[in-house]
């Protein structure tokens, strides 16, 4: 029973960011009947619109996280880590974005980076290594230049949203923005970023 139930908690979480990002004031109704269950069902799961946008947020985090992690398996070079985990988040976030600037309506902005501790803790990591390697410069701690990464995206992800820059630069542009401010040189962040999404 509970593994039905898990089932339609992901559908009811699945056709709500297709709906909300379809419509922004979709209501638990609209929900409801996208995903062909009675309103009781979806409030049984999330007992407001507050608690499914959480969700969905958690929802992000979590895929971020992942992404990343899959992304720096193996990475060697610093600068290529950095610049693969920001294309792997930014897969993650485009099919986001959208839901991310509802969610700071709902949820507060706070939250939003508390759920992406694990990130930016492993980010930090990575960037430590960089520094201490001599592969980047900064006057910035790790911890400070991994926030800066994070605030890369967001900011990003809102250019894409008003329309100022093309989602398909959006990822390449992320990588090279995270590399120059670690303190890689404009051309060699460009070449760099230029390989890994020829090569993928």
């Amino acid at each position: 029973m509970a593994g039905r139930a898990d089932v339609n908690r992901r559908r009811i979480m699945d056709i709500a960011l297709v709906e909300l990002l379809r419509d922004a004031d979709a209501s638990m109704d609209q929900i409801a009947r996208a995903a062909g269950v009675v309103r009781r069902t979806v409030y049984g799961h999330f007992p407001s619109r507050e608690a499914l946008m959480s969700a969905l947020v958690d929802d992000a985090a979590s895929a971020v996280e992942v992404a990343q992690a899959e992304a720096l398996r193996d990475v060697a070079d610093p600068a290529e880590a950095l610049a693969l985990s920001m294309l792997a988040a930014w897969e993650i976030a485009d099919g986001y974005r959208l839901l991310i600037s509802m969610a700071q309506r709902s949820v507060t902005v706070e939250g939003i980076h508390r759920r992406l501790e694990p990130v930016r803790r492993e980010c930090a990591a990575m960037l430590q290594r960089g520094l201490d390697e001599g592969r980047f410069v900064s006057p910035l701690p790790a911890i400070a230049l991994a926030y800066v990464r994070e605030q890369v995206l967001f900011g990003l992800m809102q250019a894409v949203n008003d329309g100022v820059l093309a989602p398909a630069d959006a990822g390449r542009s992320a990588a090279v923005t995270a590399l120059t401010a670690a303190g890689v040189p404009a051309v060699e962040a460009e070449e760099l970023v230029a390989g890994l999404t020829a090569a993928a």
